[in-house]
């Protein structure tokens, strides 16, 4: 027999009976396969890989900022986005991984994971937002960038307030002008180091002459090591995209499908955009061109750090860093739209499961859950500390705020995959047959994945001790206190108890599920779909098949 759908009881210890969800509209499957694929790697793609970058190129070397980013998508990301997939392929519930770490583990677990998650989304907003203004100040630093900062609040939160099938050609448009501004970034690179460029210089790999490992805390090989780490860390923060499919399971269109499909993709995502960007970015400047090192000092100088639009003028190319940084804005202004509508999907999985006020499970009638968008915008206005502090030094604020969240939570998301691993054991259950789609080496690279998730979280402040800095030790471990706060707070109140892997609930919503998905795996819809494609026009035709 079936047990009690997760939409009418919230998962918790306490009776909740009396149900809260059954007389509100729900989020709607308005989220087509390219869609989340666009949102899964546009989403991901905010501008510090434009900007921020500039000063990790400085302070470690190419070769470091390489290695960083190559370790981390492929021995963290790449684990958590194919741990994520499996589960949420097998229930893409509204609520998704939250819920499911408060089934397989412990409901103070989910509740303290999601709301780390909802605190890392927003400060993630707020860095976009301060990106924006940064941007905008390589035009005009005459105009206080609390006025940017406003324009971006305003045009993220109108696109999130509209059908989620908007949304997502909204999200659409502006991540893949994210993707081919770096994919352009990286022929222009390649181009320009075999000498197509207007002094005909053929520089190749002239910037890597100089060392290419630096000394970055301390002297020698722990110098080098920790340069290295110190881009491992960034790379915590610009690098994302597991959360994303997650977070729109429950409103994405043939989920069980779409999202082993959008996972899949995810090392090629890591090696094609971020890997190959980061090795362009050390080609074209130099991490020792005195114009990217005073940019950087400079807090007025904005988006003039970005190492891309120095190296870019040093080759005399004139009209084309007006361009890029048009894109950059661009960028920014997409991965907080992105995340402002995640941020608000967290809250309302929190409301349904009964961790939130019962008032943010309103939706309108496109399935927009209004009081959760209007409360992540009204949330992200503290960003306009930008009006009394400099865009570049609140811009960073936001990075370590937000990047100890996202540690913490994509690491909680392991750890939800291997009680749902245990799970299936325990309730002698053969994975491969039970889920539509298993995720290879496990749980061997989960494990792994877990212990670099928590060496990171533990010692990504570790510039902050000496000399000691208040301020760098507060937003490099606010996290932590606010996980182990909120854990508690839910544990003692509620008085939850971990859950056994032989009563781990591995069906509550499966039913539901099964009906909505029946559209798309009867058969007809592949006919239907079939039929579509045979009447489009071959160009069309490519570019429905790619997603």
């Amino acid at each position: 027999m079936e047990k009690a759908s997760v939409k009418d009881k919230p998962i918790s210890n306490e009776d909740a009976s009396s149900g809260v969800i059954l007389p509100y509209r729900e989020t709607q499957r308005g989220l087509a396969s390219r869609h989340v694929q666009l949102m899964a790697i546009g989403g991901s793609i905010g501008t510090g890989l434009f900007v921020g970058i500039g000063s990790y190129l400085r302070d470690a070397g190419p070769l470091s900022l390489f290695l960083g980013y190559l370790v981390w998508g492929c021995l963290f990301i790449l684990p958590v986005n194919l741990s994520v997939g499996e589960m949420c392929a097998y229930l893409p519930i509204r609520g998704s991984i939250f819920e499911l770490a408060a089934r397989f583990i412990d409901p103070a677990f989910g509740f303290a994971m999601g709301w780390v998650y909802f605190y890392g989304g927003v400060m993630l907003v707020c860095t976009e937002y301060a990106a924006v203004a940064t941007v905008m100040q390589y035009w005009n630093t005459s105009v206080n960038p609390a006025v940017w900062v406003t324009m971006a609040l305003v045009v993220c939160s109108c696109l999130n307030f509209v059908a989620v099938k908007y949304y997502g050609e909204s999200e659409f448009i502006m991540a893949s002008t994210k993707i081919l501004l770096l994919i352009g970034l990286v022929l222009l690179t390649f181009i320009t180091m075999v000498g197509g460029n207007p002094k005909h210089d053929v520089y190749g790999f002239r910037n890597w002459t100089h060392g290419v490992m630096f000394e970055y805390y301390t002297d020698g090989a722990t110098g080098r090591f920790l340069g290295f780490f110190s881009v491992m860390v960034y790379a915590a923060f610009s690098v994302a995209g597991p959360d994303l499919p997650a977070l729109a399971a429950g409103e994405i269109q043939n989920p069980r499908h779409t999202i082993p499909r959008v996972v899949k993709m995810t090392f090629w995502r890591i090696v094609g955009f971020y890997v190959v960007g980061v090795l362009a970015v050390g080609i074209i400047c130099s991490p020792r061109d005195p114009r990217l090192l005073s940019a950087i000092d400079d807090a007025a100088a904005g988006s003039a750090a970005s190492p891309w639009v120095i190296g870019i003028q040093n080759l005399d190319i004139h009209g084309l860093p007006d361009l890029i940084n048009l894109l950059i804005l661009l960028s920014g202004w997409s991965c907080g739209n992105a995340y402002l509508y995640s941020s608000s999907r967290t809250l309302y999985s929190l409301a349904r499961d009964g961790q939130a006020p019962k008032f943010l499970l309103k939706c309108t009638s496109s399935g927009i859950p209004i009081y959760c968008v209007l409360t992540v915008s009204l949330l992200s206005c503290i960003t306009f500390l930008v009006a009394d502090t400099s865009s570049v030094t609140v811009f960073f604020w936001f990075v370590d705020l937000t990047t100890i969240a996202f540690v913490l939570t994509y690491t909680g998301m392991l750890c939800v995959f291997i009680a749902w691993y245990r799970a299936l054991k325990a309730q002698g259950i053969d994975r491969k047959q039970f889920v539509p789609w298993a995720s290879p080496f496990q749980p061997y690279m989960t494990i792994l994945a877990i212990v670099i998730g928590c060496l990171t979280a533990l010692f990504n402040g570790f510039s902050v001790f000496k000399p000691f800095n208040i301020q760098g030790f507060v937003t490099a471990y606010f996290g932590m206190a606010f996980w182990a706060v909120m854990f508690a707070f839910w544990k003692l109140f509620h008085q939850t108890k971990f859950v056994s892997p032989a009563d781990a609930d591995l069906y509550s919503g499966k039913a539901e599920v099964d009906e909505e998905c029946k559209i798309w795996e009867d058969g007809e819809w592949e006919e239907r779909r079939k039929v579509e494609l045979a009447q489009m026009n071959w160009v069309r035709r490519v570019w429905e098949k790619m997603w």
